[in-house]
């Protein structure tokens, strides 16, 4: 289907339909939609029943194929891709948290254009919190100004008030490492308007720094998705008002068939795709088993997303991602027990 762009003309050079006007194509599909009328053009503006019929067909067979792609490099099934998506549906805000190398952030970007329906990173902010992030870079604050202090919206502040001026379309705000910031200091009195029943202008408050007669809400087609490392030592626990306006997904390591493709794709030889299964499934029983440790800490899959460059051997990019990206990790882990570390080590260069 299209849009008609010109006016009827005759063109000589068509070898059978000489009579045409200029069409943009917006979506062109492979299989037939029945019935179809036995003629060349036909209008079907007084049935908009028909209309609608159509353009969902075509619409939900480039849906599909859209959220064929996300599903193909996160390694999950698609009745767990679609149930996280469903989840964002309802809740509006979801963490997605889980050991290092499971590709949190990479999937939260891969869920948000599964929900928008589309690759437009114009509807998409990221921001990653720290120890010193703080409300006034969230929302609102004041800020020098030369020779005084004005009033600066933050960055959610700023993003919210776009999203307010187009309220057909979704749009998806990432928080990397939501827990490394002081959630409760950060979201302020935002905690309450980013639950799902207290989204819209029917619950817009008054701000911290705003006017006496401004008034700030949350619209309905935001949705927050944060990230959190469940390896990380250093955080502190997530306060219990946050965990109840979020759903907590869990990601693990996927060593699966859909990863033994990937990797065969980008050139890698089964025998070293096998060796990376072997030795990285080994290693992580061996986390899970350990008081200190468990299922939070494994070892994900994405730190052999990144195939050697060309000219590389393969033994060599495997060697240099065992050496300098996880076993450090395996230093910090059993930074008590240096045996057991540089035994796992060994084992994972052998």
């Amino acid at each position: 289907y299209g849009i008609i762009t010109g006016d009827y003309k005759y063109n000589e050079m068509l070898p059978q339909y000489k009579n045409v006007r200029s069409v943009k194509w917006l979506n062109i599909i492979d299989n037939e939609i029945k019935p179809t009328p036995h003629k060349t053009l036909t209008n079907i503006n007084k049935h908009p029943e028909t209309v609608e019929i159509y353009l969902k067909l075509m619409e939900n067979n480039e849906v599909e194929n859209l959220q064929n792609n996300e599903l193909k490099d996160t390694f999950f099934s698609e009745k767990y891709f679609n149930d996280i998506v469903d989840t964002l549906k309802i809740k509006k805000n979801i963490i997605l948290q889980g050991p290092p190398g499971v590709g949190k952030t990479f999937i939260a970007k891969k869920i948000a254009y599964g929900l928008m329906e589309s690759y437009d990173d114009s509807k998409i902010e990221m921001v990653q919190f720290h120890q010193s992030y703080s409300y006034e870079d969230f929302i609102q604050g004041y800020r020098p100004d030369e020779d005084s202090f004005k009033l600066v919206n933050g960055v959610f502040y700023a993003f919210c008030e776009k999203a307010k001026l187009d309220p057909d379309n979704e749009y998806f705000f990432i928080i990397d490492e939501i827990n490394r910031g002081n959630l409760s200091k950060i979201f302020g009195e935002l905690m309450m308007l980013i639950e799902s029943d207290k989204r819209g202008s029917g619950n817009q408050i008054a701000l911290t720094y705003s006017k006496q007669e401004e008034r700030f809400y949350v619209p309905k087609n935001v949705h927050l998705i944060g990230t959190m490392n469940t390896a990380d030592r250093s955080l502190s626990i997530v306060d219990y008002a946050l965990r109840r306006r979020f759903s907590f997904i869990n990601l693990f390591p996927n060593f699966n068939d859909s990863f033994k493709a990937f990797l065969n794709e980008k050139g890698i030889s089964k025998k070293v795709i096998s060796s990376i299964i072997s030795k990285i499934s080994s290693l992580n029983e061996e986390i899970e088993n350990d008081d200190s440790l468990g299922d939070g800490f494994k070892i994900g899959h994405s730190y052999f997303c990144n195939p050697p460059k060309s000219g590389t051997d393969e033994k060599e990019w495997l060697s240099d991602i065992m050496n300098f990206e996880i076993s450090p990790i395996l230093n910090e882990y059993w930074f008590d027990n240096k045996d057991k570390a540089e035994s796992l080590i060994e084992n994972l260069n052998s």
